[in-house]
């Protein structure tokens, strides 16, 4: 079972997400908090594979409750969870930790399905988040520069961090990048499912990232896809 743990400061969302979530027979919804400062503890409580966070709470906002969580030794996979999305949002909650971005109005079984997909350690997200999150990363402005506080500025210092990966690791980036599962990996280099995984446990320790979704936007940051 999939467990979730659920963070949205408005109760009917919270109660229309455990209802969706209720008829899927892998997922299990193992606690509820209705602002940021209650999902550490719940955390430590239920262990959930899982967090469904929404970017905006009262007292602590999601992209602060995604840092504490992700700074720990075993974080959970989170997924934020907004009725809206910005270039500074989707960029700050990736710096942040985050595995995906999906919006408020995704179908339910899209939801579902990403949530799954979360669980197995891929990146999700809406359609029109990734879109608009690939085009920024192709074309920075300076405008947005300040939102992002991003620690690779150009493609020089995302190609100097890529040259800390040998060969093998950097054809595994380069998969990440473009979207394929860890069995796609394996496939295409004649390697184990096993064996990708441990590349990608490399990669994310020599380069200092947290998940997948972040060793992508270093890719492309490099120009390399």
């Amino acid at each position: 079972m999939i467990r979730v743990l659920l963070a949205d400061d408005d109760p009917l969302v919270r109660v229309g997400l455990r209802m969706m979530l209720g008829a899927a027979e892998d997922i299990t919804v193992v606690g509820e908090a209705s602002d940021g400062d209650e999902v550490p503890p719940l955390v430590d409580r239920h262990s959930p594979h899982l967090v469904l966070m929404d970017i905006r709470m009262p007292t602590m906002d999601g992209m602060e409750a995604t840092r504490i969580l992700r700074a720990r030794a075993e974080p959970p996979e989170i997924i934020m969870l907004t009725t809206f999305a910005t270039d500074g949002y989707v960029l700050r909650a990736l710096q942040a930790g985050a595995s995906g971005f999906l919006l408020k109005h995704t179908r339910p079984q899209d939801i579902v399905t990403a949530l799954r997909r979360a669980a197995a350690g891929e990146p999700v997200f809406s359609p029109s988040v990734l879109r608009r999150l690939l085009d920024t990363v192709a074309a920075p402005s300076a405008a947005d520069a300040p939102a992002r506080q991003a620690p690779v500025r150009d493609t020089h210092d995302a190609r100097a961090l890529l040259e800390r990966l040998g060969a093998r690791e950097r054809e595994v980036a380069l998969a990440v990048a473009e979207g394929k599962t860890n069995a796609q990996i394996a496939a295409a280099l004649y390697v184990s499912i096993p064996t990708v995984k441990a590349h990608v446990s490399n990669i994310l320790t020599k380069l200092e990232l947290n998940n997948r979704v972040q060793i992508a936007l270093l890719v492309y940051r490099a120009g390399l896809i």
